[in-house]
């Protein structure tokens, strides 16, 4: 099937496109400062002046969801790729070598994952103190395990293929076996975790600013947008559903994509 016939690849990829040019506006431009109050405009529905209306202290709720929704990507980004290059060289080593690095490293992905993903998140967090560096060493260090497991799954059902025993008997490498014969075929099975991880850090991010060790103020977040909104649901709904619709957004047009190329109906 070509790529015009694949609904959830236009889609997610229409959305993620539209999606990624607000949030790198937002990175250098925002129709108003996201931290300058003003009072006077507290509160104000939405109009042509203020698409997103208003919070509570006159800020622009859109200009705080761009660059909140930058802040967002740029940490799950981040802790997807320490989580999956980390999952990737501790997977192929247990998966192809096995032995005694075998059972320490899984043990100790037990061990991190014994415990329920927030709450460790929480302590960690708490220990380290907020900030987006130290959030993303937190959430990189937990996603680590489910990368681990999924990559060592794959090596170890493709380490004693014919093609792998044919490499070997040609004296090729093990790091160019690991990386170049064996990780291409982890690509199906390494997407959803990806995606997977991506959605997972963006909410995990939001959640720990909404209890409020995440990212701190001045600085916007979606998390903490959410929160200080609670209080104004039924008087000024505009200012939850901003942020709220942006995370959701976010994870739909990542999901699409994802199923999309998941399909294998692309023909770029």
């Amino acid at each position: 099937m070509k790529i015009r016939k694949n609904a959830y690849f236009i889609t997610g990829g229409i959305l993620s496109a539209i999606l990624t040019v607000i949030i790198v506006t937002g990175l250098f431009w925002t129709p108003y400062s996201t931290t300058a109050m003003n009072a006077q405009e507290k509160l104000q529905p939405p109009s042509w002046k203020h698409i997103l209306g208003t919070d509570n202290f006159g800020r622009d709720v859109f200009s705080r969801v761009m660059e909140g929704a930058g802040t967002s990507l740029i940490i799950a980004l981040l802790v997807v790729v320490i989580g999956c290059v980390c999952g990737i060289v501790f997977g192929s080593l247990c998966g192809y070598f096995g032995g005694a690095a075998d059972l320490i490293l899984m043990r100790i992905c037990d061990a991190i994952t014994a415990f329920p993903a927030m709450l460790l998140a929480l302590v960690i967090v708490s220990l380290t103190g907020g900030g987006a560096g130290n959030i993303v060493l937190a959430l990189g260090i937990l996603f680590i395990p489910s990368f681990t497991r999924v990559v060592r799954t794959e090596y170890a059902s493709c380490r004693d293929l014919n093609y792998i025993n044919a490499a070997r008997l040609m004296g090729v490498s093990n790091p160019r076996i690991l990386y170049a014969h064996i990780l291409p075929n982890t690509l199906s099975v390494l997407i959803p975790t990806i995606t997977i991880g991506f959605n997972n850090a963006i909410l995990a991010e939001a959640s720990l600013s909404f209890l409020g060790i995440g990212i701190q103020p001045p600085q916007a977040s979606l998390g903490s947008m959410l929160k200080d909104s609670q209080n104004y649901l039924a008087s000024a709904p505009w200012y939850a559903l901003g942020a709220g619709g942006a995370i959701v957004l976010m994870i739909l047009a990542v999901s699409l994509l994802s199923e999309g190329v998941q399909q294998g109906t692309c023909r770029i």
